[in-house]
């Protein structure tokens, strides 16, 4: 896979197990708190797995400052998804209006002028 998709495919599916590792736990708040943090962890060892890859196969074509913001990004866009699927949460207006400005700096980001 080329190395300006793959760490596109990674960090997406990096995303999801860092979003289900920090909010999936969000639905059972009877759950002591040192069980969902041993759960959260071993999530979140997957993420791992998969974010430091995507970044080290990434920075072949891209500035460490573009993988970040491509990664905040990809947060929000996987963040967005589950929120209202799994969260059952609405998003609002203004939430769209943030998401617009971080594509804005995205953009920057990816865009150098002389």
């Amino acid at each position: 896979m080329s190395p300006f998709i793959a760490p596109i495919a990674l960090l997406v599916v990096s995303n999801v197990f860092m979003t289900v590792a920090w909010y999936g736990q969000l639905r059972f708040p009877a759950t002591a708190l040192w069980t969902v943090v041993l759960i959260s962890w071993g999530i979140a060892f997957f993420e791992y797995c998969l974010a430091v890859p995507a970044n080290r196969i990434g920075h072949q074509v891209y500035s460490a400052a573009q993988l970040k913001t491509m990664q905040e990004i990809i947060t929000l866009i996987v963040f967005g998804v589950f929120s209202v699927t799994y969260l059952g949460e609405k998003l609002e207006w203004n939430h769209g209006v943030s998401f617009l400005f971080l594509c804005g700096a995205a953009f920057f980001a990816f865009h150098k002028w002389n």
